[in-house]
């Protein structure tokens, strides 16, 4: 993204750098000859253009403007990557050599964008099949152990806090429902928080001092005609709302310092230890076969809106988080199911890339199940045979959310899932992503 205009002496300072890289362009020219200088004129403009680009003062009441820059940012830095080395000089022994190749007969012509399309087919199938993978021991044995902690972390808790009406723990993650996994190495442990509907009532985050349509404030009511008490939950207010992060302070102080772990360890052949300096509530388990990461998210399911204790970075602690991951998960089965598409196989190409490249990391997960589901209202073949074209759509679909730095949610276009990332990230990742639309590939490459 275009930077704040600099001062006038910076300018001054760009345009006579500018003058010197066009002093030694032409010096070049008489040291590498016609060829060695074209080439060196071609690096040379693009960074003369992002010398100029970055040293120009920005309009900033035109966003297209903004936005326009930032492509040819990544245009320019492509054209720097791509620039061709000088020729080789030529040696004395060369000159016994003759100056031109054999003649070879033509090659038949071949459709080259079917060619193409093929080959990045054939190297996404490889791929997949390579290195997405999850071992069926994992995958057997992972759930498995999950569950059984579970258990024991849900007796704990009915034993422990009979008047809380927790309900009854469930996993998830893309491990069960098989749209990103790696391997069989980090699960989901829901904890449902039952409320009285009759007692708690939710407030939209925008319509309060945060101005963020994904957060969600739980408002204890009618404390006039029902006081604190009434509800087993009342323990957990600040103010008159239901705090997310007191909830997530007492049951990590359960996790930590209540709960014999070694003991529930020693029961089911692992070695089980809670995550003690982390805001998250997070169990790491040893076994024999598998090493495995349990996070533990209470959940809240009311109105229609599946809930998080997951705050907000920062000083306000009573909002909660909505989730859209099992409406996602849904859609894209549905979808799926619907015509044999193959939004799942592309889902988990697309998730195991970005996963292992560090620069694409947190786009991993929801930001490219929403891209996938906005394709898909506009794009309806889905079947196998076009998983090349719908993957370099689904590159073309990012680079394009990344210029303009806004990614809707599917499920709520108020929602930008974009809104967490740093500039520098929506930089790093447009170019990379720019370079791969034309050359996708790049990102099958082995890290």
């Amino acid at each position: 993204m275009a930077g704040l205009g600099r001062p006038r002496g910076e300018r001054q300072a760009g345009n006579g750098l500018g003058s010197v890289l066009d002093v030694l362009l032409a010096n070049a020219r008489l040291v590498l000859g016609v060829s060695g200088g074209a080439v060196l004129a071609i690096a040379t403009l693009a960074v003369k253009r992002l010398i100029d680009r970055a040293t120009s003062p920005r309009d900033e009441g035109d966003p297209k403007a903004e936005q326009k820059t930032l492509e040819e940012s990544w245009q320019d830095l492509a054209l720097i990557k791509a620039t061709p080395k000088p020729p080789k000089k030529q040696r004395r022994e060369d000159l016994s050599q003759p100056l031109l190749p054999p003649v070879q007969p033509p090659a038949p012509e071949t459709p080259q964008v079917k060619s193409i399309c093929l080959t990045l087919q054939e190297k996404l199938l490889s791929h997949y099949s390579s290195w997405l993978a999850v071992p069926e021991v994992q995958v057997s044995i992972a759930p498995q152990l999950a569950r059984s902690i579970g258990t024991q972390l849900q007796n704990f808790l009915w034993s422990k806090c009979p008047e809380m009406p927790f309900g009854r723990l469930f996993l998830s993650g893309p491990l069960l429902d098989g749209l990103g996994a790696l391997a069989a190495d980090h699960i989901h442990l829901m904890l449902p928080v039952v409320l009285d509907t009759a007692l708690w009532s939710l407030i939209p985050g925008e319509d309060t001092v945060v101005r963020n349509p994904q957060y969600w404030l739980i408002k204890r009511t009618d404390l006039e005609y029902f006081p604190r008490g009434c509800s087993p939950w009342d323990r957990f207010i600040v103010g008159q709302y239901l705090s997310s992060n007191v909830l997530n302070e007492t049951l990590h102080k359960m996790l930590v310092a209540s709960i014999n772990w070694p003991a529930i360890g020693n029961l089911l052949g692992s070695v089980i230890y809670p995550v003690v300096a982390s805001q998250e509530l997070r169990l790491e388990v040893k076994h024999d076969q598998v090493e495995l990461s349990i996070t533990l998210f209470p959940v809240v399911e009311m109105e229609g809106k599946v809930l998080l204790a997951v705050p907000p970075e920062g000083l306000v602690e009573n909002l909660w988080l909505e989730s859209f991951y099992k409406a996602e998960v849904s859609k894209v089965k549905e979808l799926d199911a619907a015509d044999a598409g193959a939004r799942q196989h592309c889902l988990r190409i697309l998730n195991g890339i970005c996963k292992s490249h560090p620069a694409l990391h947190k786009l991993s997960g929801s930001p490219l199940t929403h891209v996938i589901l906005h394709l898909s209202a506009t794009s309806s073949d889905w079947a196998e045979e076009s998983l090349a074209d719908r993957f370099q759509q689904v590159l073309e679909e990012l680079v394009g959310y990344l210029e303009k730095g806004v990614l809707p949610s599917y499920f709520n276009c108020k929602i930008n899932l974009f809104s967490e990332l740093l500039e520098e990230e929506i930089d790093e990742m447009g170019f990379l992503l720019y370079r791969a639309i034309s050359e996708p590939e790049l990102l099958l490459r082995e890290k």
